[in-house]
């Protein structure tokens, strides 16, 4: 027998398939394959697990308030969690995001003080500020080629020095003046922190983005060539480059992705409580971290999805507000969160092997 024979056994002499063998660009594939080769399996599994835990132990859980209050507190990090999962399956790090928050929330507030201006004028430099801050981010990783540990970890330390600078300097004080009075904040308000009515239940308004922008970034990574193109940079960058991924831009957009989370918080942030602590945020970039790799990110990149990062944001905050509502000592919370990232992380690399063996 021939090697080719060998390589071939269902072809005939000719070299056309012979009638009983299965073509195999039709073959179909079983739904346990599918579910096996989801990235947030292990997150939905670990959610559920943690949403019957403490529909147990704690009274009240269950409670449509209470629940309105945990889709809440999940929002407020799913909103960061999901640009920060698309930067990371485009294998790349963000350690400035948390204080970024808080720069988005002192640049709209001091320049609507300071200029007398409608808050709105504020959103907008806001807007146009931390999308620069993001696009510099991505300039100077794509340029220097650095690990974006250091880049990120310079602008971390950048932004949380200028943070508290400007607002001593500007305000004389580390909180912003309140803007509570000026025009515009009724609106901004209504659009970035106003709390809707919904069967009788108070939904904050923050959901409806964190919800949109799922949505929005699963059609991107599932139903676009920009989608592949973050695959393809986060799995293998040069081979990427090699056919003809525009890698310098989709790590540029990644970064202003994060920026644009960012600026959404941090208006909510602000129209909140219509003033800003200049220290905030510091640590809540490993917050968003924890979470995309809860919903299945890999820290190699190449590998998650948007709704893994949502399910990870809610895993936190069922178990933020589910130790609340258990009336348990709030200082084990950090204590379940890292038993939540060892665990997650562990299940997701088994659901990866078995999804690899029956391939």
């Amino acid at each position: 027998m021939s090697a080719t024979t060998a390589r071939e056994p269902n072809r005939n002499p000719g070299g056309t398939p012979n009638a009983g063998a299965p073509d195999e660009r039709i073959l179909r594939t079983s739904p346990l394959r599918k579910l096996l080769a989801r990235p947030e399996l292990g997150s939905v599994v670990g959610a559920l697990a943690v949403f019957v835990f403490f529909a147990f132990v704690a009274e009240g859980f269950l409670r449509a308030s209470s629940l309105s209050t945990v889709l809440y507190a999940s929002s407020t990090i799913g909103i960061m969690a999901v640009p920060v999962a698309l930067l990371m399956i485009g294998g790349e790090f963000d350690l400035s995001a948390g204080v970024l928050v808080t720069s988005s929330a002192l640049v709209s507030s001091m320049f609507s003080y300071q200029m007398t201006a409608n808050t709105w004028a504020g959103v907008g430099v806001s807007l146009l500020v931390t999308l620069a801050i993001g696009a510099f981010n991505g300039f100077m990783l794509t340029r220097t080629k650095l690990p974006s540990f250091i880049i990120t970890l310079g602008t971390f330390l950048m932004l949380t020095g200028m943070n508290l600078g400007f607002t001593k300097l500007i305000d004389d004080t580390v909180s912003t003046k309140t803007i509570g009075d000026m025009d515009g904040f009724a609106g901004a308000r209504a659009v970035f922190a106003s709390t809707l009515t919904v069967g009788g239940v108070d939904v904050k308004v923050t959901i409806l983005w964190w919800l949109g922008l799922v949505a929005l970034a699963s059609w991107i990574l599932l139903r676009t060539r920009t989608g592949n193109w973050i695959f393809a940079v986060g799995g293998n960058e040069d081979a990427a480059r090699a056919v003809g991924v525009p890698v310098a831009k989709t790590k540029i957009g990644l970064y202003m992705g994060v920026a644009f989370g960012a600026w959404i918080s941090g208006q909510h942030l602000l129209f909140s409580f219509d003033a800003v602590q200049s220290g905030e945020g510091v640590g809540n970039e490993l917050i968003y971290i924890i979470a995309a790799v809860i919903g299945g990110c890999l820290i190699t990149g190449g590998y998650g999805s948007a709704v893994g990062s949502a399910v990870g944001a809610l895993l936190f905050g069922m178990t933020s507000k589910g130790i609340v509502f258990a009336e348990w000592n709030p200082d084990w919370f950090k204590f379940f969160l890292g038993a939540m990232l060892l665990l997650a992380t562990l299940l997701n690399a088994w659901v990866r092997k078995r999804a690899e063996a029956i391939k």
